[in-house]
Order: structure tokens, then C-alpha cells, then sequence
């Protein structure tokens, strides 16, 4: 495994790697640390379907907001190069700020992300939290030059959105969506678990759990999103929830639910933390 930390060093790298193996295929993983198993199902799926896979390491400052503390987001470095060594990742990427980020804000090249999209449930509660994640990815995919990048369906918003703008914009790459990775009790897994006590984790537990009666609703026959959110609802008391939505995947509210195109979105605050988790239908 080779670590590379410069923006130079990595551009050299990749245009050496495509000139001598024009017919292999690039995955990128990108990832803000604190690697999970939830990362390593993505890792798996690029080697899987992959000739070299890249993972970066970015803890990104552009989306984190106002009143979110970029200090405190967890940063395991020893822990994450042992995850990815023992997954026998090819290259990881760990830039400093100032490799990724060398002008000045007010010199940046910024995104506005897709506003409709943006702006509800997680873009309501964290503005402009996208418009950063727009930015940083915009940087790996023009270093890295991926033909592949892996994003986990826990993060139903930024990957409906992360696809959009591939359109968008005529990327070459292919966006390749990972299953949610769960607990053996059903919790999703999350960086933000860490914070959790153990009390913490029963609580969140309520959360999964308000999904599976909205899907055991769904299967009883239920197609108004009404009827299958009061049911969810009630299983969620007790919980701080910020919001529980019934979408389509262009994250429209929408009355009836359709098969192969809902989204069904809660977050939750467990000991202050905020827990997203979401299903797919």
C-alpha cells in the first residue's frame, strides 16, 4: 500500500498509472477517516470490480457549518491506515488542508449545489453543507480521474446529489451506490456512533427499527405516506426527531409511494447526537 500526501506527487502518480495500464480500471473510495465497516463494504465493492483502488482521507472543512465543530470530527489515522493495509488497498490519499485548499476562501472556485435538492432535510438543517461536499469531490475527481467512485446509501442525500451533478457536469465516472452497513442489532453504522454511550446505542436502535415498521407497513399493502409515517412515528418516541420524510429521488415530498423510486429519510438525536438513517423502496 502507498500513501501519498501531496496533490503533485498524486497527479504524477495517476498519470503515470493510466499511461502504463490504459486499459485498468480506477476506483476511488473518498472517506473523511474514521474508516468503519460500513467503509470497508465500499473498499470490498472497488476491489472487487476494480484494478486499482484509491481511498482518500480528508476530514473536509468546506462542509462542515457554523455551529459544527470541524475540531471534533474524529480523526483516527493510525487506526484507518491498518483498516485500509488490511484490505489491501493499493493507494491512500491523506492530504493536508493546504494541499487541498491552497488559495484562500476568497479565492476558491465554489459549487452551488442543485438548489431544490439541496436545501431540504439535511440542506435545511446544515446550509451550504453540500455546496462543500460539491467542492472536494469536484477536487478528487479531477486528481484522481476515477472510472469508479463509491458512495454508501446511508448518505441517501449526498449520493442523490453527488449523481446529479455527475450528470450534470458529463463526468466519465460512474457513481456505484453500497448497501447501508448495520450492527448485529440493526444499528447503521456511523463515525458519529463513537460519540454514543452504550444507553446511546440501545436508544438509537429505535431508529432502524421505525423503518422496519414503515416497510412491514409498505408490505401489509400501505401506500400513503401519511398513514406509513404516523406508524414509524410512534416507535420513534421518546427520540429527539428532527425529521422523518417521504421522498422521491429527487427528494420531493410526495403523498404515495411508489416502488423503485421512495426514499424514506429520518434523523434523530441520541445524546445530542444528530443519527441519520434512511430506506430504500
Amino acid at each position: 500500500m502507498k500513501v501519498i500526501k501531496s496533490v503533485k506527487e498524486l497527479q504524477i502518480f495517476i498519470q503515470t498509472y493510466k499511461r502504463q495500464n490504459p486499459k485498468e480500471v480506477i476506483g476511488l473510495v473518498p472517506t473523511m477517516g474514521a474508516l468503519h465497516k460500513g467503509h470497508l463494504s465500499l473498499i470490498k465493492a472497488s476491489k472487487t470490480t476494480c484494478d486499482l483502488t484509491i481511498v482518500s482521507i480528508f476530514v473536509n472543512p468546506t462542509q462542515f457549518g457554523v455551529n459544527e465543530d470541524f475540531s471534533k470530527y474524529p480523526r483516527k489515522i493510525e487506526a484507518d491506515l491498518k483498516i485500509c493495509q488490511s484490505a489491501e488497498v493499493d493507494i491512500v490519499f491523506m492530504p493536508e488542508i493546504e494541499e487541498m485548499y491552497p488559495l484562500k476562501s476568497s479565492l476558491q472556485t465554489t459549487f452551488n449545489a442543485p438548489l431544490s435538492m439541496a436545501s431540504v432535510l439535511e440542506g435545511e438543517a446544515r446550509s451550504g453543507h453540500f455546496n462543500g461536499v460539491l467542492q472536494i469531490i469536484n477536487k478528487l475527481f479531477h486528481l484522481i480521474q476515477p472510472h469508479k467512485a463509491f458512495f454508501g446509501k446511508k448518505d441517501a442525500q449526498q449520493l442523490l446529489i453527488v449523481q446529479k451533478m455527475v450528470e450534470d457536469l458529463f463526468f466519465p465516472i460512474e457513481i456505484i451506490p453500497c448497501e447501508i452497513v448495520r450492527s448485529e442489532e440493526g444499528l447503521a453504522l456511523s463515525s458519529r456512533n463513537a460519540y454514543l454511550s452504550l444507553e446511546g446505542k440501545r436508544k438509537a436502535l429505535k431508529i432502524s427499527q421505525s423503518l422496519k415498521v414503515a416497510m412491514q407497513v409498505i408490505m401489509q399493502g400501505e401506500r400513503e405516506s401519511l398513514k406509513i409515517k404516523n406508524e414509524a412515528l410512534r416507535v420513534l418516541e421518546g427520540l429527539e426527531v428532527e425529521y422523518f420524510a417521504i421522498v422521491n429521488r429527487e427528494l420531493e415530498s410526495i403523498l404515495t409511494i411508489q416502488k423503485d423510486s421512495t426514499l424514506i429519510l429520518v434523523v434523530a438525536k441520541v445524546e445530542e447526537v444528530r443519527l441519520l438513517d434512511n430506506l430504500w423502496f
